[in-house]
């Protein structure tokens, strides 16, 4: 009896970890996505002002510089949150169904979609009879 308690924790402690796993990288994609959208504000910014220098807060540092530096390190910026946001989507997707593993529930379907290639989608329009 106290052996099948032991394992019954065990599978309840492996289960409760990785939803938090599960968690913790949903909220980690919140954040970067509103990083990616505060790059995104602060680029429009820089657009529309006329200065040739401009205001910039790195970390806890404020610091004056040229407007295109500015503007190439907030385009950098959102390129590197994007890669890390695509890399915990694909990283959360086996996460969700490595638990519902766990649980002995099916995977969730339509979880691992790919988008219809071009040709695909030419093939698809001329059944349809319409053109690209």
């Amino acid at each position: 009896m106290d052996d099948t308690k032991k394992k019954m924790l065990d599978y309840l402690t492996t289960i409760e970890e990785k939803g938090v796993e599960i968690l913790i990288d949903k909220q980690e994609i919140i954040g970067l996505d509103k990083r990616r959208n505060d790059d995104r504000v602060g680029m429009r910014a820089l657009q529309q002002q006329k200065a040739d220098k401009c205001w910039i807060t790195v970390g806890p540092l404020i610091m004056k510089m040229d407007s295109k530096k500015a503007e190439e390190l907030l385009k950098n910026d959102q390129k590197q949150c994007d890669i890390q946001i695509n890399i915990l989507r694909s990283d959360l997707k086996v996460k969700v169904n490595e638990l519902r593993k766990m649980e002995y529930n099916p995977p969730v379907p339509g979880l691992n979609l790919k988008p219809m290639s071009k040709e695909e989608m030419s093939a698809l329009n001329q059944i349809w009879g319409q053109s690209v």
